[in-house]
């Protein structure tokens, strides 16, 4: 089976989480990926409200592979009396995921400030155990703490902190035994794969078998990140995280491939062609549904009225939305299975 040069793959994935870009945020990291894509001798597309498609080349039937490069996260909601932040999520990040987490959060005017996602009482010796039974919740006792000398909403103004400025979780890669963990293996992971096979084509000298873009997506968190398609694609690929649970067949050391998600089924035909693809390569594969929390761009691309087939694939990856962890292996079957699929 084709495997990926895992040392690569890890430092791309790396270089991808070092940038913040929670959904809306995508400045840095779109031209980041201008300039890999074109570093790597591809031409690219631009889109206005971020988002880089990379052209593959190839002729015929043209296929939009996309990962996207958003990362849920947080926005300043209200500053306190006390000069701590009330906040809300940008996307799916719920509050006992985002606890205890260290922050970096974006001014408008540039400045980056670091903090920490904490309860608004968090000394556990000075609060009452009856406290710790509500739920954290952003709206009644989660806020976000800076790490500057604030006691009131005058000082934090006083750094330029605002409502709406956007706040980056830590990631916080570790690679052990094969195993990655991390914060955005959703989707960074996967955008690092979909670099891996541009290098792959160029490399080994590889032939497409159809016309094909990478679309490296920039809003797929809040459901609207393929909503634009170029007008000749006929078929879109999602390569997402396949989620591990008690129901699932999902394994973080195979490529799933996805039957159906919280809104549609997938197009029969077309996973029946990732499926040979699959056989063809002897990616160690599993299929699998998965409700009632999902759904990918492909699935943004039909509501947006385009006439295509839509499929989804990616490895298996514990602990979604929250501190998340896959393997190599799952990140090579899947590598495997796409460049398997559109290359001749």
């Amino acid at each position: 089976m084709k495997k990926m040069n895992e040392d690569e793959f890890l430092r791309e994935f790396q270089d991808l989480l070092a940038i913040d870009s929670t959904t809306g945020q995508f400045r840095e990291v779109h031209d980041y990926m201008v300039k890999k894509i074109k570093g790597l001798g591809y031409e690219c597309i631009e889109t206005r409200k971020g988002g880089v498609l990379a052209c593959l080349g190839g002729e015929g039937e043209p296929l939009v592979i996309t990962a996207h490069l958003d990362d849920i996260g947080l926005m300043v909601r209200h500053i306190k009396k006390d000069g701590s932040l009330m906040v809300c999520p940008v996307g799916g990040l719920h509050a006992e995921s985002a606890l205890h987490e260290n922050i970096r959060l974006h001014t408008r005017d540039g400045k980056v400030i670091t903090g920490t996602v904490q309860r608004d009482r968090a000394s556990v010796h000075v609060t009452p155990d009856k406290y710790f039974e509500i739920a954290p919740n952003y709206e009644e006792n989660v806020v976000v703490i800076l790490d500057e000398d604030v006691k009131s909403d005058k000082d934090t103004e006083a750094l330029g902190v605002q409502v709406g400025d956007m706040i980056a979780l830590e990631p916080r890669y570790m690679y052990s035994n094969g195993y990655i963990k991390a914060r955005f293996i959703d989707d960074k992971a996967q955008a690092a794969i979909l670099i891996e096979i541009m290098k792959a084509l160029k490399n080994e000298g590889l032939k497409l078998n159809r016309k094909v873009y990478m679309y490296f997506a920039a809003y797929e968190e809040i459901g609207h990140g393929t909503s634009w398609l170029p007008e000749d694609v006929v078929d879109v690929l999602g390569v997402d995280i396949a989620c591990v649970g008690p129901e699932q067949t999902t394994d973080e050391r195979k490529v799933s491939i996805f039957c159906k998600d919280s809104r549609f089924p997938y197009h029969y035909e077309l996973n029946n062609e990732l499926i040979e693809a699959a056989k063809k390569e002897g990616a160690d594969y599993v299929l699998d549904i998965f409700t009632p929390h999902y759904g990918s761009d492909g699935d943004t691309s039909i509501v947006a009225g385009h006439d295509i087939r839509h499929a989804c694939v990616g490895p298996g990856t514990r602990a979604t939305h929250g501190y998340e962890r896959s393997h190599i292996d799952g990140m090579n079957n899947t590598f495997a299975l796409i460049l398997t699929y559109i290359t001749e």
